[in-house]
């Protein structure tokens, strides 16, 4: 590209040379100097209309023949530093060159400004994003992510991949942190709800004590509102502190306050169920004829009742306790003095142990040291009982409320294990997957801690064992496909033995030993599942007989990729090998080779492999760049054939012989050039028409010639000698000969009209040459005939009638026979 631009501003160095002298005049423009500029002028234009490469647009616009080229080069120049070169090399030569290319630089600068602005204001975004995934302040912490997006969609089409990327990281880091914000946030409301119930819980609670300690003694609650009052606020007390860390001191307010009202609601029911025995004891009692069955009636009530001391007490019940008076405690041997006193010690050491589990809410613990202290307060008489019934009572009622809050929270998901066990039983599923599944089911029961209620674990067991039934024959099967695994692999162990130990390893088929390989790991596999136990030994022996088969293996395998190592070192030095021809027939021989070798490990032969590969593309490319090369050559030539063609396209007979003798000295020069098919067929045709022509002119000179030796035999001026030499033998035929005949031959042959009354003679001399013609083996040409008939006009000594009429019709045969040539 840069000889062919070079070449095109040549002929302005030149002229601007030549017009330093000051013996030529500057605006004396020669003719040949106008055509040249007139060529440059073109091919300039042509080339600006090619789309040329920027730095040809930057000679262009500095050294253009024209305004308007070196104007229209400068608008279409893009590259800032061939901007700047331009600019300088205008200033003061050029205005409007000049002027365009400032403002190209303008734009450009101001294009430049305005997309570093933008990539600074998505690195600032970016880094924002950032700073606030990672920033502490959480104040307007949704608005300013909104705002932060809100930008980003402005910029985001101009942001680097990688920029994107971090934003989005960012962005996603935010809205991970806001989330957590959100949770938080209802987090705290809902403590703040439940806090807010369990401070209402315990004031309804401290107030209903307060009142049941002023009212009267006769006026009494009902046990059903005290019953529903207990149930709402359990219930209440549970919703309250689910999930959420509650103050010791706050539930142990709670069970305190709640074991008082259950003591409470326990004796109003015991008094509605025993009110006619209690009002006929203390009738019995206020009259004074209590007898000692009653009393014994009353002694035996009391001891069921155990009335809150801090609540006023009936007048119903203070009278029957008159009946009983003072009770004398059955009297104990030392034996069981001590057995009383080492239950009691026990009891004191269990109930802290429980007292812990109670208040961590660890119901297995809570529940297994609740049974110990029942059976051993049970055991206890009613002198040690008297110690720790009210620190009994008050820890049976923590317990009851763990363990409803947990049948309230167990329940639920031990009814879905009963149900996600009895849909497994009911679909049909691979016997494995359903019987790990059932472990899994079962494994969550017991972590929930089992259950109280019998009717559940019944039914998740009926579950169980009906969805695991399939399962049975299955495992009883597996185990004797495990066998049959075993015994098939025993025999792959005692085919590859027999093989191993009969091998001909000189002769053998590499291939087939690998695949004999391939096949025998592939076959153990599929030999699955087998007895773990029994297939040690088993495994042992096929182990060692694959390292047996793979030695051989290798070696062979090691050996063949030495010899393929060989061709990528063959095939690298041929990478500068000349000729190229040479190098790629013998890389393309290399390659048969390569297919020819055996075996090799996979991961080694890829590596080789793809040396080769890269060794063999650089040899080839070599060739696609001689390609290309021709290629650009073939460009250029065809460029300037087509500028030679394109200025003699209009060349006929008719062009001046000047300009006939310029055309093919310009076309002779591309005779030797590496011009395209295409081209090239332009350019003989071209030659073949400057060909035609020559001949043309020649044949009509030689017409012309003809026709003044007709002229001059009419005129008797014609001499023997001025004829060509071999018209004699042409004019050598016997008898006379006219001259009309002779003419109206010739129009005949060139297809000139005849007058009319010479019509019937031409029929008659066409029918007489188509009978000469059938017997004729003569193939001459209407030329040549021609010229047979002017020597007999000139020549034949017997010619008659060669009248002036006669030679004008001969003569305007011969032109016409020119024009249509």
């Amino acid at each position: 590209m840069a000889a062919f631009i070079q070449k095109l501003f040549k002929s302005r160095k030149t002229k601007a040379t030549s017009s330093s002298n000051p013996q030529v005049k500057p605006d004396a423009k020669q003719p040949a100097e106008v055509d040249q500029r007139n060529e440059l002028r073109e091919a300039q234009q042509q080339q600006l209309a090619n789309n040329p490469e920027q730095s040809a647009l930057a000679t262009l616009a500095t050294e253009g023949v024209t305004a308007s080229i070196r104007l229209e080069a400068a608008q279409k120049l893009e590259d800032e530093e061939l901007l700047q070169q331009v600019q300088k090399n205008s200033k003061g030569r050029d205005k409007s060159v000049y002027q365009t290319v400032r403002q190209s630089l303008q734009r450009l600068r101001e294009e430049q400004a305005r997309e570093a602005a933008i990539r600074q204001r998505v690195s600032e975004l970016v880094a924002q994003a950032k700073d606030q995934a990672s920033s502490e302040n959480t104040k307007l912490f949704k608005a300013r992510l909104d705002a932060l997006q809100d930008q980003w969609q402005a910029v985001k089409n101009e942001a680097s991949s990688e920029q994107s990327q971090q934003f989005l990281e960012a962005v996603h880091e935010c809205q991970k942190r806001l989330q957590l914000i959100d949770q938080a946030q209802q987090e705290e409301a809902r403590q703040q709800e439940q806090a807010r119930q369990r401070n209402e819980t315990l004031d309804l609670l401290k107030n209903t004590l307060v009142d049941m300690k002023q009212q009267s003694a006769s006026d009494l609650p009902s046990p059903s509102s005290l019953d529903a009052l207990q149930k709402t606020q359990e219930n209440r007390w549970l919703e309250a502190t689910r999930d959420t860390a509650v103050d010791k001191h706050e539930q142990k307010a709670y069970e305190q306050q709640m074991q008082a009202l259950r003591s409470y609601l326990n004796a109003v029911r015991w008094l509605a169920q025993e009110k006619e025995t209690l009002d006929t004891l203390a009738q019995a009692a206020e009259t004074g004829g209590a007898t000692d069955e009653q009393r014994a009636q009353a002694t035996e009530l009391l001891q069921q009742l155990e009335w809150p001391t801090d609540l006023p007490q009936p007048s119903t019940l203070a009278q029957v306790r008159k009946l009983t008076g003072k009770r004398q405690a059955p009297k104990q041997n030392d034996g069981q003095r001590e057995k009383q006193q080492e239950f009691a010690n026990k009891l004191k050491a269990t109930l802290p142990e429980l007292e812990a589990a109670l208040e961590a809410r660890q119901f297995k613990e809570s529940k297994q040291l609740f049974k110990t202290a029942q059976n051993l307060f049970q055991q206890l008489d009613h002198a040690h009982r008297k110690g720790l019934q009210a620190r009994m009572q008050l820890l049976t009622g923590q317990f009851r409320e763990l363990s409803d809050w947990q049948g309230f929270a167990t329940e639920p998901k031990q009814i879905a294990l009963c149900e996600q066990m009895e849909y497994l039983a009911e679909q049909p599923m691979d016997p494995e997957a359903k019987a790990e599944r059932i472990k899994e089911l079962q494994g969550e029961w017991r972590n929930l801690g089992g259950s109280s209620d019998r009717t559940l674990w019944t039914r998740f067991k009926a579950a169980s064992d009906q969805a695991f039934e399939p399962c049975k024959a299955y495992f009883e099967a597996k185990s004797d496909l495990k066998q049959a695994n075993l015994d098939k692999r025993k025999a792959i162990c005692d085919e590859l033995s027999n093989f191993l130990d009969n091998a001909d390893w000189a002769s053998i088929d590499w291939k087939a030993i690998e695949r004999i390989y391939q096949t025998a790991r592939q076959e153990w596999k599929e030999a699955w599942p087998v007895d773990f136990r029994n297939n040690r030994s088993v495994q042992k022996q096929f182990d060692e007989l694959l390292k047996r088969l793979e030695q051989p293996l290798d070696e062979e395998r090691k050996k063949n990729e030495a010899l393929k190592q060989s061709i990528v070192e063959r095939a690298q030095a041929l990478i500068d090998h000349e000729p190229l021809q040479d190098a790629m027939e013998q890389a393309k021989s290399l390659q048969a080779e390569w297919t020819g070798i055996g075996i090799t490990r996979h991961r080694e032969d890829r590596k080789m492999w793809q040396a080769f590969r890269k060794a063999c593309d650089q040899i080839f490319a070599r060739r696609d760049a001689q390609r290309t090369e021709q290629q650009q050559a073939s460009q250029l030539a065809d460029q300037a054939a087509q500028a030679v063609l394109s200025k003699f396209e209009s060349i006929d007979v008719d062009t001046d012989e000047t300009l006939l003798n310029e055309a093919r000295q310009a076309i002779q020069p591309l005779s030797g050039e590496p011009l395209s098919p295409a081209v090239k067929e332009q350019v003989q045709q071209l030659k073949q028409k400057l060909n035609r022509a020559e001949e043309l002119k020649k044949f009509q000179q030689t017409v012309a010639d003809w026709q003044a030796l007709i002229s001059d035999k009419v005129e008797q001026k014609l001499s023997d000698e001025a004829a060509p030499k071999h018209w004699l033998n042409l004019a050598k035929t016997a008898g006379p000969i006219n001259g009309r005949d002779l003419a109206i031959r010739a129009e005949i042959l060139t297809g000139t009209p005849t007058p009319d009354q010479d019509q019937p003679r031409r029929m008659e001399i066409q029918v007489q040459r188509l009978s000469d013609g059938m017997g004729s083996t003569d193939n001459a040409s209407p030329t040549q005939e021609l010229e047979k008939l002017v020597a007999l006009w000139c020549l034949h000594p017997e010619v008659k009638d060669t009248s002036q009429e006669n030679a004008e019709r001969l003569n305007q045969a011969l032109t016409s026979l020119t024009q249509t040539s």
